[in-house]
């Protein structure tokens, strides 16, 4: 996304932020907010993807306890000539993954037990390359901020609905308690729409990078096809709690049966499976599932056959 990206994201978020703190306190509360808006920048450079990672209640795993997961990722990020990152499994039933992390040297890559279990090993591969494509376009500093800070700035405007929105009009210019409560309302949906405005240019870029990546674009697209139908029938309930990190999924784990999927944080996803289908044919691919064959120079996967120890052996 690029520093520029990641400023005005931040900028926009920490004024939302201070707007809320006005209409519930004046101006002493925009000034509270804004110094409550620093420490929780400061605060999410550096720790928001354990704040993440923590709210997905995901476990890190290595070689040992899944070898084929593990190893998956470390031939995916030797492909894209990234660090290895950190690997974690989350227990959950819905097919799903994400990547956090505020650098390629400090990233971490996280799929649900649900994407592991009912995948192919090579739909797998797709959406892994699809995640360490967020993380070489250094996407996953702006999502793991966006999502500690959205989720802030419901949090606040809950605690403003319960408290009234303050009683200083004076200071809110005359808007009074209605006012406040449109801010306390609307504030929320602003940052998600900041999401959803960014996520979905993101998302095209990183199905790109991710089939660059594998040299495997329908991969990818079989498994949008098979996560978004699961997305719809299994819920997600880390997400739904915490529906402020939805973003940061490769399909959108909410059930839609709430005010926060108003919104969509993501491309449709058949418009995101057409442009991996364009992509396969430009590589010179053909068919339509993840045992499409390749062109003959396709890449570093083409020579795996199974049996051979490779990441679906």
């Amino acid at each position: 996304m690029g520093f520029f990206r990641t400023g005005l994201l931040l900028a926009v978020l920490t004024g939302l932020f201070m707007a809320v703190g006005f209409f519930i306190g004046g101006q002493t509360g925009m000034v509270i907010a804004f110094f409550i808006a620093l420490a929780m920048n400061i605060f999410s450079y550096w720790n928001s993807d354990k704040v993440v990672l923590a709210m997905n209640n995901a476990q890190e795993v290595d070689e040992r306890s899944a070898p084929e997961y593990y190893d998956t990722v470390r031939q995916l990020a030797a492909n894209a000539q990234l660090p290895m990152p950190r690997v974690y499994i989350v227990h959950a039933d819905q097919p799903n993954a994400f990547a956090t992390g505020r650098s390629p040297e400090h990233a971490a890559v996280a799929a649900t037990t649900g994407l592991l279990d009912s995948l192919s090993r090579e739909e797998v591969a797709g959406v892994l390359a699809h995640e360490l494509a967020h993380v070489k376009n250094r996407d996953t500093l702006t999502m793991t901020i966006a999502a500690t800070i959205g989720g802030a700035i419901s949090m606040l405007a809950n605690f403003g609905m319960l408290f009234g929105g303050g009683n200083r009009d004076n200071e809110r210019g005359g808007l009074g308690m209605i006012g406040s409560l449109m801010m306390i309302f609307l504030a929320p949906l602003a940052a998600a729409v900041v999401q959803m405005a960014i996520s979905r240019s993101r998302e095209y870029e990183a199905d790109r990078g991710g089939a660059e990546i594998s040299q495997r674009p329908l991969w990818l697209a079989s498994a949008l096809r098979k996560i978004d139908a699961a997305a719809h029938q299994i819920p997600y309930d880390n997400a739904e709690r915490n529906p402020a990190t939805a973003h940061m999924f490769i399909i959108n784990p909410l059930s839609g049966q709430g005010m926060d999927n108003l919104f969509s944080t993501h491309p449709n996803t058949e418009n995101r499976i057409a442009a991996l289908e364009e992509i396969a044919r430009e590589m010179g691919q053909t068919g339509s599932g993840p045992r499409a064959e390749p062109a003959a120079d396709a890449g570093p996967w083409s020579g795996r056959q199974r049996g051979s120890g490779g990441p679906w052996g």
